[in-house]
């Protein structure tokens, strides 16, 4: 149940969209506490737990030479990161080497220990999305480029792929130990709490191709990593719904999130055509209360989804829509 947050309208109004630095850590904390003191009360199935958003993209490639810059999505509170395409040369993924003494990567470190500390006993600290297999040769190369490259340099395409499931190995691995379990699983903003060393995979590239392709270059690169934890959850954006019936197969998957964005059908309008392609896996998807309201007294929420609702105007009504929720359960 998504309130209004005064915490949240007053990132938007300090730090508009676009480039910036990355967050400052006390400034970060403060953030998530307040946000979460607004939301102490109320009670829905969420989990307060905060996203160190910095860390979901740049973070990769910058251990390699990437030069990272910082965005702001105030929308969402948060300061992501990517890189500029550095490499011109497709051989020069031989030279990508791991290095535990590289700058980026002991302030990677140091943030996740600094906010275990500070999040101890107030909030948890969610897992962040993996850049691997297409998307990691995004950072290195741009997206076109690394179309071309599939085509043009198919064994290399697949090196690169190599090196990137090592790197996130080791950025998941030094994650979980640094953070470790909470009550045996794992925080996430996509699904809340999940049992086990849960990984949080994107298949972004493969939004804009055909799921042969994603069969073909996305499907083995997923299942890899997942084996190597307890699984993982995908996110879909509204352009990769095509995606739904593969991804709901891969080896290992626990849920999925069905992004939103403007100027698309969404989730919840299409659910009677995706509710069958999904076969049992969980979905995670957002509506607006006005339609939440109407939906919920009608029975035709479908089960095994986990509902976002935003707009709710008060903690009082969303307690009180809560009780109708256990109610509909029963």
């Amino acid at each position: 149940m998504n309130i209004p947050s005064p915490t949240l309208e007053h990132f938007r109004a300090s730090l508009p969209p676009g480039e910036t630095t990355a967050p400052d850590e006390n400034e970060n904390v403060r953030f998530w506490e307040d946000f979460f003191q607004e939301r102490q009360n109320i009670e829905d199935d969420s989990m307060p737990c905060c996203y160190l958003s910095e860390f979901d993209q740049g973070l990769y490639a910058g251990l390699v030479g990437g030069e990272v810059k910082y965005i702001s999505f105030s929308y969402d509170g948060l300061i992501s990161s990517m890189v500029k395409p550095f490499i011109s040369d497709l051989h020069s993924v031989h030279n990508l080497t791991l290095n535990p003494e590289h700058s980026l990567y002991r302030t990677y470190v140091h943030k996740l220990q600094f906010f275990r500390e500070k999040a101890a006993g107030k909030f948890g600290i969610s897992h962040f999305i993996l850049i691997d297999a297409l998307n990691f040769l995004f950072e290195l190369r741009g997206a076109t480029q690394s179309y071309v490259d599939v085509i043009e340099n198919p064994e290399l395409v697949r090196d690169a792929i190599s090196f990137a499931h090592d790197l996130n190995v080791w950025v998941q691995e030094t994650f979980f130990r640094e953070i470790g379990l909470i009550n045996g699983g794992t925080f996430s903003t996509h699904v809340q709490w999940m049992e086990g060393r849960i990984i949080s995979e994107s298949v972004d590239p493969f939004h804009l191709t055909s799921t042969d392709y994603f069969e073909k270059w996305g499907r083995e690169p997923v299942e890899k990593i997942f084996s190597r934890f307890d699984g993982g959850v995908i996110h879909l954006h509204s352009n990769g719904r095509h995606l739904l019936e593969s991804v709901s197969q891969l080896k290992g998957i626990k849920a999925i999130r069905l992004v939103e964005e403007r100027g698309n059908p969404t989730a919840i309008s299409e659910m009677k055509s995706l509710h069958p392609r999904r076969g049992n896996v969980p979905l995670v998807v957002s509506l607006p209360y006005e339609q939440f309201v109407t939906l919920l007294p009608a029975h035709d929420l479908m089960g095994n989804v986990f509902y976002m609702v935003d707009g709710v105007p008060d903690v009082s009504t969303a307690n009180a829509l809560m009780e109708k929720v256990k109610l509909y359960r029963m």
